[in-house]
């Protein structure tokens, strides 16, 4: 039997106003064009919790209270690797959103939830839609 090496990564969906912010990927090697979240994968030793925080903090300048962090979907995702995403929802935030990484990044906006851009990686948008209908956990690209 062959063990299964699984990638973790978490996302972070911040919403206002029924809208969420997305991010314009650039320069990463990896659906550059197509829009995603503040995302990121976990590193050795740290929980996703602690990747979440970090990943908003780099990304778009912010942190988050933990009370204020709500995991809304877990996902198994199979690509070139199956893969495990967690799916975060913050409503709250300290400090100004800004782009952290404009080497990889090069968008920032706000969209309409139920109007989502047509280029935008295709699990992130299921991934909306599945929590939207209140999904805890999903299977994707099985």
């Amino acid at each position: 039997m062959t063990k299964v090496k699984s990638f973790v990564a978490v996302h972070l969906f911040l919403l206002q106003e029924n809208q969420v912010l997305l991010l314009r990927r650039c320069n990463t090697d990896y659906m550059d064009g197509m829009y995603s979240v503040v995302a990121g994968h976990v590193e050795a030793g740290e929980n996703v919790i602690q990747a979440m925080h970090r990943e908003a903090k780099e990304e778009a300048g912010i942190t988050i209270d933990e009370a204020d962090l709500h995991i809304t979907q877990v996902m198994h995702r199979k690509s070139d690797t199956e893969r495990i995403d967690y799916f975060f929802i913050a409503t709250k935030w300290q400090c100004e959103i800004q782009n952290g990484e404009p080497n990889k990044c090069d968008d920032l906006s706000w969209f309409d939830i139920d109007k989502l851009p047509d280029n935008m990686i295709p699990y992130v948008r299921y991934a909306i839609g599945a929590s939207l209908q209140d999904q805890k956990f999903t299977l994707y690209g099985w």
